[in-house]
């Protein structure tokens, strides 16, 4: 036992030097840098990105962190600041799957091709929602009546954004067709399910759980590669015969030409931030995975989902090329 702790110290420390190592290799002229959340202070991604920000505070690196919101225009707003900044490394942007969609729909002129991947870094799976009056015990049934009855049953999204793309691809692999109804944001879209007004919703953990457990929600089906341990009893969407998996992925990203060792230099930072065991409570706390992706891994990932999501945008009508 002795020897296992004093290992798994060792282990501990070497990953630190060498997180600390390659940021300092690197030349990035900033003590501090600026990590753009691109929504208001408070909501999912910027409470994720502060945890970030307070563990890597409390770690023997440099440069530090610090998150600047830049809300305004969908996320829109604090892309394009991202993307004019200067690439040496003072600049970061937290992104997940709405920066392909807001290029899908039009509203900006890059998604992920229009920066340098850094890291993926948390994953929050999607769970197939319906209101607690819906008719439906499990997913099969749900699956059947919705292909009986092709868009009759409404969906509650926010259009062109990732809580409809969720079911875009759910429609293209299974040939269900919902009627969709469109709402601002999540709470909106969660008191409308509630309520009955929609028959069905995107949940996941932290927003559906107590929900599920009491009764007043139902959720069929989670697009995640494993079961979440916080809701044993919801089957994934592969057991349930559909190969799909779904969930927000928050990374980091850097302007376009930022140099490639101030890149792997950041990486190993989140990446060691990533494994602080009191940074996982926190995201487990809050039904978050953490899935670090290194710079390349990211790339391959985000050029996928491109390509993914423009077949259905193209389907739809949403984008010609």
């Amino acid at each position: 036992m002795k020897r296992l702790f004093s290992t798994l110290v060792m282990s501990a420390a070497a990953l630190a030097v060498s997180g600390t190592m390659a940021a300092r290799a690197a030349d990035i002229p900033c003590d501090t840098a600026q990590l753009i959340v691109p929504w208001k202070a408070g909501g999912g991604t910027h409470v994720v990105f502060s945890i970030f920000e307070k563990t890597i505070q409390d770690m023997d690196v440099s440069p530090k962190v610090k998150v600047v919101t830049i809300p305004g225009q969908g996320g829109n707003k604090g892309v394009k600041e991202a993307a004019k900044a200067k690439p040496d490394g003072c600049t970061l942007f937290a992104i997940h799957q709405s920066a392909v969609t807001s290029y899908l729909n039009g509203r900006i002129d890059f998604h992920y091709d229009g920066f340098e991947t850094v890291a993926n870094l948390t994953s929050t799976p999607d769970i197939v929602g319906a209101a607690a009056s819906t008719p439906w015990n499990n997913y099969a049934e749900f699956q059947a009546d919705v292909l009986a009855n092709p868009e009759k049953y409404k969906v509650g999204a926010t259009f062109g954004s990732t809580s409809q793309f969720m079911w875009l691809l759910l429609e293209d692999l299974t040939g269900m067709k919902f009627s969709y109804v469109p709402y601002d944001g999540t709470r909106e879209r969660m008191t409308a399910l509630l309520s009955g007004a929609i028959d069905l919703g995107s949940l996941n953990v932290a927003s559906g759980r107590k929900y599920m457990e009491q009764g007043e929600l139902k959720g069929f089906a989670i697009a995640d590669a494993a079961r979440s341990p916080f809701l044993p009893d919801v089957p994934t969407l592969k057991e349930e015969g559909v190969d799909m998996e779904f969930a927000l992925k928050r990374g980091i990203v850097a302007p376009k030409g930022t140099p490639r060792d101030v890149i792997d230099a950041w990486s190993a930072i989140f990446k060691q931030a990533a494994e602080n065991p009191d940074l996982l409570a926190q995201m487990d706390a809050k039904g978050t995975g953490v899935k670090y992706q290194d710079p390349d891994a990211y790339r391959a990932w985000a050029d996928k989902l491109y390509a993914d999501y423009e077949g259905v945008a193209i389907k739809i009508g949403m984008f010609k090329k």
